[in-house]
């Protein structure tokens, strides 16, 4: 059962950053992309940025793009969302996804971190 464990969620203030961490154990996947969803209540879940292993190539939700980067952080199980210029907008539960094909849906899903940006 491959296990995705975010990371690095908390509470900062409007203009701040923090950094999202998103790690995979238990058994090999072989990983097409990975995935940062969010996800604010009475909203449905969100797509925020995108990191593809074979080329290293990243997509952005435009609400994020020039503040959030997504890359890789030591290991191949490993992804990291820089968030900077946080805004309250961004406040939501945010969640790692992972998937297998460029075919297929997002297959794999962590618990989600939350992430709340004050006025």
């Amino acid at each position: 059962q491959v296990q995705l464990v975010e990371s690095g969620g908390g509470l900062v203030q409007a203009g701040g950053s923090l950094r999202l961490s998103c790690a995979a154990s238990g058994r090999t996947f072989s990983r097409y992309s990975m995935g940062w969803f969010r996800q604010a209540p009475g909203n449905e879940r969100e797509f925020v940025a995108s990191f593809r292993w074979s080329d290293g190539s990243t997509r952005y939700t435009d609400s994020v793009k020039g503040r959030f980067t997504i890359s890789r952080n030591g290991a191949t199980n490993t992804i990291d969302l820089q968030m900077n210029n946080l805004k309250p907008d961004d406040t939501a539960v945010y969640y790692c996804a992972a998937r297998n094909a460029p075919t297929t849906s997002y297959t794999y899903w962590g618990q989600g971190t939350q992430v709340t940006v004050s006025s």
